[in-house]
């Protein structure tokens, strides 16, 4: 729970993560914008970064062959280890709430879709990688993803292949149990998105 009092507090990790389409950033973005007109000292932060790391992983998430899931999985690592050092565990020092849209758990499920054990992976991460205080997990059938992706992005995926891939992801979202995952329905509307989310945010 974050402090909204004025009393100097330890910094606050929040997550969000989904299913591409589910809308994470629009979603980061608005808690981040919520949380600075109220004061608060935030970041708003993401992965893959900009980094060399992440700006490989984007190369090989566009390119007409991947990477395979081992070197994908490597370059996360070496983009999320950079990631901490230089923007997470700072701002969590200064007492800042940190929101990231997507952290080891995306790795986990896109990673563990492409046949990694997701479990392995989260252990590679937590090794040197904080857990965050609180995820918001947004959930949404793959097929509205899609329609999303198609109709927003204007993009035209490989519907048959995509969306088994996107079930298989969303099978190992599913399967998280931590009490830090809150669960909340991606098809609301923006805006009620994050009331849902400020009042868990604010909980006691």
């Amino acid at each position: 729970m974050v402090k909204a009092s004025g009393q100097k507090r330890r910094g606050y990790l929040v997550v969000i993560e989904g299913i591409d389409g589910a809308g994470k950033s629009t979603l980061a973005r608005n808690i981040y914008l919520r949380l600075v007109d109220k004061g608060l000292p935030t970041v708003l932060t993401f992965e893959p970064t900009d980094g060399p790391w992440g700006k490989q992983l984007r190369l090989s998430l566009s390119a007409p062959v991947r990477l395979t899931p081992k070197e994908e999985l490597e370059l996360f690592i070496r983009d999320r280890r950079e990631h901490i050092d230089k923007v997470i565990h700072p701002s969590l020092q200064q007492g800042k709430i940190v929101v990231c849209d997507r952290y080891y758990f995306s790795t986990m499920a896109y990673q563990g879709a492409r046949g990694l054990d997701p479990e392995v992976i989260r252990g590679k991460n937590e090794a040197f990688a904080p857990r965050p205080d609180l995820v918001f997990l947004l959930e949404l059938d793959p097929e509205m993803a899609l329609k999303r992706i198609r109709e927003g992005r204007c993009e035209t995926p490989d519907r048959f292949e995509q969306l088994a891939y996107l079930k298989k992801v969303k099978k190992i979202f599913d399967g998280l149990t931590d009490p830090f995952v809150v669960r909340i329905d991606a098809s609301l509307p923006p805006g009620d998105l994050l009331d849902r989310a400020w009042e868990r945010l604010f909980s006691p």
